[in-house]
């Protein structure tokens, strides 16, 4: 048996979480995404569908739960926005697979790696975004890409203050 293989680490690494977060936090990032755009005009510099969705398809590990969590935040997202139905569903469901697949291979306790990967899966998120709008859809976009630059950093900045604060919401065995 090889003890250091992905499946044992994946195992041994999932986390686990009350219910209530499950249900609760995914809920409140789309309630403030929705709504903090409409009080500060300027709160177009964060994703937290897209940070939350990121944060637990890392620590589940698991890629179908990623991709499933990443498909319902992003439909969700889309719902209460302008956007067309399934821009956001299609960009965050690959970023929630990708980022359940890291989460098997890499060691996602270390805070550099998510910063990381929060980092390049918003840039993703954004280029997929861009693509499926002006190209599959042909529809005009007013976009960017040093604003989506700057988005990604801010998502990355919002993951520095909420994983650890998720972090202590698991439930320890």
């Amino acid at each position: 048996m090889d003890v250091l293989g992905p499946d044992y680490r994946r195992d041994l690494e999932i986390r686990r979480y009350p219910i209530l977060v499950y249900a609760l936090v995914p809920l409140a990032s789309l309630v403030l995404q929705a709504w903090l755009p409409r009080l500060l005009h300027g709160y177009v510099w964060f994703d937290l569908p897209l940070v939350i969705t990121v944060y637990f398809a890392l620590g589940r590990r698991s890629p179908i739960q990623g991709t499933v969590m990443g498909t319902t935040m992003g439909l969700f997202e889309d719902a209460l926005s302008n956007h067309a139905i399934g821009v956001n569903g299609i960009s965050k469901t690959v970023c929630g697979f990708l980022a359940s697949s890291v989460g098997v291979r890499i060691d996602v306790e270390n805070r550099t790696i998510r910063l990381v990967v929060i980092f390049l899966l918003s840039l993703l998120s954004s280029a997929i975004f861009v693509f499926i709008y002006r190209i599959l859809l042909g529809m005009d976009l007013d976009w960017n890409w040093w604003t989506e630059a700057f988005k990604s950093v801010g998502n990355s900045l919002i993951a520095l203050v909420l994983f650890p604060l998720l972090d202590n919401m698991q439930v320890r065995d």
